[in-house]
């Protein structure tokens, strides 16, 4: 049960990888700088470098969305003849899948779009592999029809990620034991550490959460089995357009990445 990923290989008996950058590309410069220092502070650790060119499920209109496809790709690019890390981002639309493929190295279809067929076709027919986040509102079981769905159309291979079960309103409730179970359907398992600590709405027009639970349960996930963490990371959380609440700080990932490696030496 592996999946390979560019020159990387996730899965049983592989090291533990990490999926790591900004919620939402902001700005080119800084985008290389985080890249640059991601991929200096995870030395052997197996790194993609994650950040989305359109944020599509923003809570209110008016919130920041990104650059948009093109000039993100163009900047994502950037960022892999820069450092040389394989690449991941969202999709939204089936349309969207084939061009974004000749970027990025692995295809992340969000939770709210995890049943959408049209788009996990769309997304398998392209070949890479194909990361798919569990609904919110959905159990992990249901997720092996997900995959099915992106395995048939031609996937290289499928990871399911958990980011938390919505638990009444405007909050979100980890239950770890999805781990092994969506790993018994037979494709890598992902903990989505910071989205996991999401508030949904709790600031009224954007979502709340707190960071600081984001180690801790990173932790827990790779003691119970998670073959890979992500986690959203920014230079500076208060300023940014989208998750600031949960976004780790740059200055906090060695220790971030410290906690992982230890969990993971006593699984």
């Amino acid at each position: 049960m592996s999946l390979a990923v560019a020159h990387l290989s996730i899965g049983e008996g592989q090291p533990l990888a990490l999926i790591a950058g900004p919620c939402v590309l902001e700005d080119l410069d800084e985008t290389l700088f985080l890249a640059e220092a991601l991929a200096r502070l995870a030395g052997d650790t197996p790194l993609i470098f994650k950040a989305s060119f359109d944020k599509a499920n923003r809570t209110s209109r008016s919130s920041y969305r990104g650059p948009g496809l093109d000039l993100g790709l163009e900047w994502l690019a950037r960022v892999k003849a820069e450092t040389g890390l394989p690449l991941t981002t969202d999709i939204h639309l089936p349309e969207q899948a084939a061009v974004t493929a000749e970027v990025v190295d692995l295809l992340q279809i969000p939770a709210f779009l995890a049943r959408q067929t049209d788009l996990l076709v769309a997304a398998g027919a392209t070949g890479l592999p194909v990361n798919l986040k569990k609904g919110q509102f959905l159990a992990p079981s249901d997720m092996g029809h997900a995959r099915e769905k992106a395995l048939s159309a031609g996937a290289s291979g499928v990871m399911l990620t958990e980011r938390g079960a919505s638990f009444g309103y405007g909050d979100l409730v980890v239950d770890l034991r999805s781990i092994p179970r969506m790993a018994a359907l037979g494709s890598p398992v992902c903990f989505d550490a910071t989205h996991s600590t999401q508030r949904p709405g709790a600031l009224g027009d954007r979502s709340g959460g707190d960071a600081s639970l984001a180690p801790r349960l990173a932790m827990a996930a790779v003691v119970m089995g998670a073959h890979a963490v992500f986690a959203e990371v920014h230079p500076d959380p208060a300023r940014a357009r989208s998750d600031a609440a949960t976004q780790l700080a740059l200055g906090d990932f060695a220790a971030f990445l410290r906690g992982l490696r230890r969990a993971a030496e006593a699984r």
